[in-house]
């Protein structure tokens, strides 16, 4: 059996980046790539998570974390739906080398891991209702 199989990866969802300064590096990320804020998921930056930078196609989005002095690291993304993700969940979850951290992000969910040299994944789905009714019932 090979995890993931039967599935569908949709695209990559957004990259990850880190930034000392958010405001101005959400300026420069406009007038340098034309990427503007993701209304929708605004909030998030408003409580200290990532600001969404996106191009008006919304085929490339960019995740800019606010950090000082941290190591940074890119993460990649992965869009699925809702029932891949609980495929997803349920195949990564028997890889027994395989450390995996579920997050509800109150309009998405997200798996969290990392390959043997420590780059790290997300498997995210915007399903987050159907999500949240499988999870509900366990």
């Amino acid at each position: 059996m090979t995890i993931g199989d039967g599935t569908t990866l949709l695209d990559i969802d957004h990259v990850h980046v880190f930034v000392a300064d958010c405001a101005a590096a959400r300026q420069w990320y406009a007038r340098v790539l034309g990427l503007t804020p993701v209304p929708e998921l605004e909030f998030w930056a408003r409580e200290g998570g990532p600001l969404a930078l996106s191009n008006p196609a919304r085929t490339v989005t960019l995740a800019l974390f606010e950090q000082s002095e941290s190591v940074h690291r890119a993460i990649v993304a992965l869009r699925v739906s809702g029932a891949d993700f609980l495929a997803w969940q349920r195949d990564l979850s028997t890889a027994p080398d395989l450390a995996v951290r579920r997050a509800d992000h109150a309009v998405a969910w997200s798996l969290y891991f990392a390959d043997p040299d420590g780059n790290r994944f997300e498997i995210t789905t915007y399903d987050h209702a159907t999500v949240a009714a499988v999870i509900a019932d366990n």
